[in-house]
């Protein structure tokens, strides 16, 4: 399972990949709002 955040330059973000990896022992990708565009996403 491939599990993706944007970060939205807030602090919340890192508390919620943390309890998301915590819980489904995935690695999660996160990505800055303006650093990746929507088309690029699989």
């Amino acid at each position: 399972m491939k599990i993706l955040v944007f970060d939205n330059y807030d602090s919340f973000t890192y508390n919620l990949v943390h309890l998301v990896e915590k819980i489904t022992h995935e690695k999660v990708d996160v990505y800055r709002n303006d650093e990746i565009e929507l088309e690029k996403i699989k």
